[in-house]
């Protein structure tokens, strides 16, 4: 199936490593231009050599996205560059385990910066040039908005939040036809999730047990089954979709674990 997304200038944060990794490569091998925004300089310039290396058109901003400001000259560099931009996906966040009994209003309060306001940020700053070539938003959420955690309140409030900005944002841009979705993912082995495993004192053990509660296939979604979505959505073959919340997840969320 062909998508169209040839020369299609997409926004990624968080675009150098898991599951945004994924988005910026699935991006590149569709004809269109990622523009991948992370921190890790290091991360960020072994991709973009890689996909120079593929012959592939991308190009990469370092810069810390928790700042206001860092977002609107990422943008604004985009813009300078390729004139235009046709679709953001907003991806960067980290599950940082602030919780309610063993966290703080501080500790909260930078959670959501460090997970929603970005989100906004982005958005906002990516408006006008997405008015003009009719683009689109994609967010990426998780299920703990949905389901809960335990011991990470920052975060499950900011992917909640997102939801709710997904749906707003949805109805705000009719008006402009620009579409505004997220994908919501729950078991992904990206790094970070891999990071978490290793909090346990047997990681593979609670690796096997999450395995065996995910109802289709038992095994984990892969970060390109989530890229496959993103792409679709941002894709003219999506047209009539926007303001849904697409889970990618084997039934995770809402199968009954004990089916067998």
């Amino acid at each position: 199936m062909d998508l169209k997304l040839k020369n299609k200038v997409i926004i990624v944060t968080g675009g150098t490593k898991g599951i945004g990794e994924a988005i910026t490569r699935e991006i590149a091998n569709e004809g269109a231009i990622p523009v991948f925004i992370g921190r890790n300089k290091i991360n960020g310039e072994i991709l973009l050599n890689d996909l120079k290396n593929q012959t592939k058109e991308a190009y990469y901003i370092q810069v810390d996205l928790n700042n206001t400001e860092s977002c609107k000259s990422a943008v604004d560099e985009v813009i300078k560059k390729y004139g235009k931009i046709d679709g953001l996906v907003n991806n960067a966040g980290k599950n940082d385990s602030v919780g309610l009994e063993f966290g703080s209003p501080e500790s909260f309060e930078k959670s959501l910066t460090n997970n929603l306001n970005h989100y906004y940020d982005m958005a906002h700053y990516c408006l006008d040039a997405l008015k003009k070539t009719k683009g689109n938003i994609v967010n990426i959420s998780s299920k703990t908005a949905l389901t809960g955690q335990g011991g990470t309140s920052g975060y499950a409030a900011a992917k909640g939040a997102q939801l709710a900005l997904t749906r707003e944002w949805a109805v705000e841009l009719l008006k402009y036809e620009i579409r505004v979705n997220a994908v919501i993912p729950a078991e992904v082995l990206t790094p970070l999730y891999k990071n978490w495993l290793n909090s346990f004192n047997n990681p593979q053990e609670k690796l096997n047990n999450i395995i065996q509660k995910i109802p289709l296939g038992k095994r984990m979604t892969t970060k390109e089954e989530i890229a496959y979505m993103v792409l679709f959505l941002l894709s003219e073959k999506a047209n009539h979709i926007t303001g849904q919340h697409l889970f990618v997840d084997g039934g995770y969320t809402h199968l009954d674990r004990a089916i067998t």
